[in-house]
């Protein structure tokens, strides 16, 4: 496997550009790109992942989903093959909340490893806000609605990584203890 770091930390530095001026919806409203650092950070020290266009991909994930960037723009700076995933986990932000949230949950069955390795680390990273540092105004009740619904996402996931799996797993058992 080749070592890819300069391409990756060119990755993270344009995601923390693109997403510079985005906000986490949590309480504490956290830069953005703290996430999808904490994605490929979760990939790569949980997971145990090394390929470096899935770690690429982690930290790109967002950017075509939430700020102008291009799928051409990916394919010129990080290839095709992190084009990909990161299209495999992109929303269609034209369509209604409710219906992309049911999408996601029958598209992960269908991703490629790398892409449903991507998505765990985001379901992760989003469940562990939810817990930890909801956004001020979602009650008790939206919470769990958020995480079941990332277990339904999961679900689909399932074979992909076992040490992400579970660690998703304690996530949700100690998530689901915070609400009893």
């Amino acid at each position: 496997m080749k070592n890819d770091l300069p391409k990756f930390l060119h990755a993270i530095s344009f995601a923390a550009k693109r997403h510079s001026t985005q906000k986490r919806k949590g309480a504490d409203e956290q830069p953005y790109v703290n996430h999808v650092l904490e994605v490929a950070n979760l990939l790569a020290n949980v997971g145990k992942i090394e390929d470096f266009d899935i770690l690429i991909a982690a930290v790109l994930h967002d950017t075509i989903e939430d700020t102008a960037t291009t799928e051409s723009e990916i394919t010129k700076l990080f290839g095709a093959e992190v084009r990909g995933m990161v299209l495999e986990v992109t929303d269609d932000k034209s369509l209604p909340k409710a219906r992309r949230k049911e999408l996601q949950i029958q598209h992960a069955p269908h991703l490629s490893d790398g892409a449903k390795c991507i998505k765990l680390g985001d379901k992760i990273s989003n469940i562990r806000d939810v817990s930890e540092n909801p956004p001020a105004d979602w009650s008790a009740e939206r919470r769990i609605e958020y995480i079941n619904w990332g277990e339904r996402v999961v679900d689909g996931l399932r074979g992909a990584n076992a040490n992400l799996e579970t660690h998703f797993d304690n996530l949700i058992a100690a998530a689901k203890q915070n609400f009893q």
